[in-house]
C-alpha cells in the first residue's frame, strides 16, 4: 500500500512529467486508497463467515503467488542478510494484516483506520528535534478520541482496540523495515519475498482456524480481495510515485481516514456524528501537518 513511497528513489519520483501525467498521478493515488478501504469493507462479511485468520492467510497466499509470477524473484540466490530483512518485513506484514482485518471486523472502519494511522505518524515524529512536531500526534490522538465516541457512548469495547493498535504498531515496523529491504533488493523482489514470508508465517494459524477445510466460496472471496488489497493498490501507487514526489504522495495519503469513513458509511452503513467528522478532520490535518513540516 502507500508505505512503499519510502522505497522510491527521489530522482525517479521527481522526474519531469507531462501535464496529463501530473494530473493522472494523484487520481491513481486516490484510486489506490479507495481500493484499500473498499477491500477492507468488503472483507468484513468473509471474515465473519469464515474467520479472519484463515481468510487473511488465503489472501496473503494469493497475493504472494500473483506477485511471484510477475516478479519471479530468485529466492535461492539471496544472501543471509537479505533473508533476515525479508523475514522481518514479512512477519511485520503478517501481524499488520491480521490485526487490521480483525480490527475492521470489530471496530467501525473510520476509527480503525484512524488508529492505524497513528503508526506511520509516530514514525514521522519520533526523534524529531522540533517541539512543534509533537503537536501533530496530539491532534491525531484527539481526533481518534472524537471518533471513538457517539451519542455520549464509546462506539466499541476498549478490548477491541488492541487490534487497530496492533495494526498501527505493525505498520510502523513495516515502514522502518521496508526502508531496509529497499536498500537490499532490486525492484519489487524484496516485496515479493516478504509477501512469501508473510503467507508462510500465517499458514499454521490459517490452517488451525480452518481445520484444513477451505470452502470454494472462501477461496473465491480471498482471491478477489487479494486483488483489491494489496495487488491493485501496489500497481497504482508504483505508477503514481514515478510521477510525483514522496511528500506530495504523503499528503494525499492523509485523506485515507476520510475515505475509510465514507466507505464505512456507504458499504457498511456505519453513520458518523458531527464530532466524529471533526475527529476524522483532526487525523487528516495531523497527517498533512506532519508531512509538510518534516
Amino acid at each position: 500500500m502507500s508505505e512503499e513511497s519510502s522505497t522510491v528513489r527521489p530522482d525517479v519520483a521527481q522526474r519531469a512529467a507531462s501535464p496529463f501525467t501530473n494530473a493522472v498521478a494523484p487520481l491513481l493515488a486516490v484510486a489506490s486508497m479507495c481500493s484499500v478501504q473498499l477491500g477492507a469493507a468488503l472483507s468484513r462479511p468473509a471474515t465473519i463467515e469464515y474467520g479472519t485468520v484463515s481468510t487473511t492467510w488465503l489472501r496473503l497466499c494469493f497475493a504472494a503467488l500473483a506477485l511471484a509470477v510477475v516478479v519471479r524473484p530468485p529466492l535461492h540466490t539471496y544472501s543471509r542478510q537479505r533473508w533476515i530483512a525479508a523475514i522481518a518485513l514479512g512477519t511485520a506484514m503478517a501481524a499488520m494484516t491480521l490485526c487490521f482485518f480483525e480490527a475492521v471486523r470489530r471496530v467501525p472502519l473510520g476509527l480503525a483506520v484512524a488508529i492505524n494511522f497513528l503508526g506511520p505518524l509516530a514514525v514521522a515524529t519520533i526523534g524529531v528535534r522540533k517541539p512543534a512536531m509533537l503537536a501533530w500526534p496530539a491532534l491525531a490522538l484527539a481526533g481518534v478520541l472524537l471518533l471513538a465516541r457517539q451519542d455520549g457512548m464509546w462506539v466499541t469495547a476498549p478490548a477491541a482496540l488492541v487490534f487497530p493498535v496492533g495494526s498501527a504498531l505493525g505498520w510502523a515496523a513495516y515502514i522502518v523495515l521496508m526502508k531496509r529491504v529497499g536498500t537490499l533488493f532490486d525492484g519489487l523482489q524484496g516485496l515479493s519475498a516478504s509477501l512469501f514470508v508473510a503467507a508462510l508465517v500465517t499458514t499454521p494459524f490459517g490452517l488451525a482456524q480452518s481445520g484444513g477445510h477451505l470452502p470454494a466460496g472462501q477461496l473465491i472471496d480471498a482471491a478477489y480481495l487479494a486483488v483489491l488489497v494489496p495487488l491493485f493498490p501496489y500497481v497504482l501507487e508504483l505508477i503514481a510515485l514515478r510521477k510525483m514526489s514522496a511528500s506530495a504522495f504523503g499528503i494525499l495519503m492523509s485523506a485515507e481516514p476520510a475515505i475509510a469513513a465514507g466507505i464505512g458509511y456507504v458499504v457498511l452503513a456505519q453513520p458518523m456524528s458531527t464530532l466524529q467528522v471533526a475527529g476524522t478532520l483532526c487525523v487528516v490535518g495531523a497527517s498533512i501537518g506532519a508531512v509538510m513540516q518534516k
